[in-house]
């Protein structure tokens, strides 16, 4: 049983230092998803923790060990990456157990745990194949099941999917699921793509320019982003973000637009402040089309530039002070751009940001 701390971990290359001061605790047997736009610096992290990547300062610690020092075959860990990295010329039988043969593992041990990782993948029935006859899918397990093999203390997994096309990204988002069930094990997990980090995640570390901007569970860090960047970054699509000024208790767009400050709020903004307002597009709708009860709202009325018929939704797009939003509309019909139509939206869901800091102010 290993959990993994980073204690004020930094990196840099030379005099430019691209990861700064990270703290993260990781239980053992959670799964921990790094999340970030590219050059965020998630997966100089995961480099660190494998030991792939030399720290600049600070402390690794796996289990009860500090790995500054330890070569990445001595930590005890698994990383798997997004370009499989199978040998061609091996069949799935021998690239499970290659590892474990070069180890010093006993022919019987190297059986047992192939046969032990082809059955929680199901590859049982295709041991015997080469790389070049798997599906993407297919080939992408036996990566995870080389992983497994080898009883780690943790997997690492550095943007597996990225290589799959979007239905098997799905599909395999549960295979990865049920294989942490399976096997119990502490996942350190790295991604760009939001909607991973929502479905796979007991807890999002979202970071930004080498930064950790917030850790929590997907839930709270959707509901309750701290900044404008956290706000943006997590949620399809992203959250509406319209900048405004406090006046006589009421949150006032350039246009002249002015809703009322959120009852929650109210002691959290001063007048005059400048703001960012903040709503997801799920908390405005068109008065009859919602599907959420809110216990405080306003009406606003928008006129309607563009609809996308979704299926079950219709994403509407709009302009307020200025400012694109996207809307929803849970009872989709067609919609005719110029078509003006009253909003209700949803105070209790609302976020307000101070414009200098960007920060939420519920987090100040």
């Amino acid at each position: 049983m290993a959990g993994i701390k980073l204690e004020n971990v930094t990196k840099a290359y030379g005099k430019l230092e691209v990861v700064h001061g990270i703290d993260l605790e990781i239980a053992h047997n959670e799964f921990v998803v790094l999340v970030g736009p590219s050059g965020c610096g998630k997966s100089t992290t995961l480099r660190m923790i494998a030991g792939l990547e030399e720290i600049t300062g600070g402390v690794v610690r796996i289990g009860d060990r500090v790995v500054n020092e330890l070569p990445p075959r001595k930590r005890n860990i698994s990383m798997v990456f997004q370009n499989y990295a199978l040998y061609p010329h091996m069949n799935v039988r021998d690239n499970l157990g290659f590892g474990l043969k070069i180890a010093g593992h006993t022919a019987a041990v190297i059986e047992e745990r192939v046969a032990e990782a082809a059955d929680i993948l199901g590859l049982s029935e295709l041991l015997d194949r080469i790389p070049a006859e798997l599906s993407g899918g297919q080939r992408q397990r036996v990566a995870m099941g080389r992983a497994i093999v080898r009883h780690p203390d943790a997997f690492l997994f550095d943007e597996p999917l990225s290589n799959l096309d979007a239905k098997l990204r799905v599909q395999m988002r549960a295979e990865i699921k049920k294989l942490h069930a399976k096997v119990a094990t502490t996942v350190v997990y790295v991604t760009h793509d939001q909607v991973e980090a929502m479905t796979l995640a007991d807890r999002i570390v979202v970071m930004k320019d080498g930064y950790i901007e917030q850790i929590g569970t997907p839930m709270d860090v959707f509901n309750h982003p701290v900044s404008t960047f956290v706000a943006s970054f997590i949620g399809s699509p992203p959250m509406n973000l319209i900048p405004a000024t406090i006046s006589d208790g009421t949150v006032r767009f350039t246009d002249g637009t002015a809703l009322p400050v959120p009852n929650r709020l109210k002691d959290l903004v001063r007048e005059g402040q400048e703001v960012v307002f903040g709503i997801r597009a799920d908390d405005i709708t068109p008065i009859g089309h919602g599907i959420h009860e809110a216990r405080e709202t306003t009406e606003i009325e928008l006129e309607v530039d563009l609809a996308e018929l979704l299926g079950s939704e219709t994403l509407i797009y709009s302009r307020l002070a200025g400012q694109e939003v996207q809307c929803k509309m849970f009872d989709p019909r067609d919609l005719t751009p110029g078509e003006r139509l009253t909003f209700r939206l949803s105070l209790d869901k609302a976020h307000i940001f101070d414009a200098a800091s960007l920060q939420s102010v519920r987090a100040h």
